[in-house]
């Protein structure tokens, strides 16, 4: 399934994604992953059902959903490139996501953001009712980051 809107191509087609500028947003400019290991972003991939929009070929959006295409998903490494922002790209994409995700009729979907939280309450995302029930293992500056923010 893919969509155009806009004169951008939203598509879960693997082989249109550029590993090496996914590779380079993650570890140089997010937040939640700065020196993660190129291998690690493509083992990631490669698990994941991944999302990317794109203008004339060249991508300028990212996402994956971790999912057993059942009961879970969790949406990670959401990104548009900066000189794309603000043209409504993140909306088309998370629709566009939500359109995919929606056949798999997902228990729970989650996810964590540091400062997008006005983008995923417009698709249904809110605070955890019971964060009681919610465990975590963490692992800040696995990368060698020490100033991960995703403490």
């Amino acid at each position: 399934m893919e969509l155009i809107v806009n004169n951008v191509l939203y598509s879960t087609n693997k082989e249109l994604l550029d590993i090496p500028l996914i590779h380079g947003f993650l570890s140089k400019e997010s937040y939640w992953s700065k020196n993660i290991p190129l291998t690690t972003v493509e083992t990631a991939i490669e698990h994941s059902l991944c999302f990317g929009a794109y203008i004339n070929r060249d991508q300028v959006a990212f996402a994956r959903v971790i999912t057993d295409n059942a009961s879970f998903g969790y949406l990670a490494d959401v990104f548009v490139l900066e000189y794309y922002r603000g043209q409504g790209i993140s909306k088309y994409l998370m629709q566009y996501i939500m359109a995919v995700t929606d056949q798999f009729k997902l228990r729970r979907f989650m996810l964590a953001t540091l400062d997008a939280h006005s983008l995923y309450t417009q698709y249904g995302f809110g605070e955890l009712k019971h964060p009681e029930r919610i465990m975590e293992i963490s692992h800040p500056g696995i990368y060698g980051d020490t100033e991960n923010k995703c403490e």
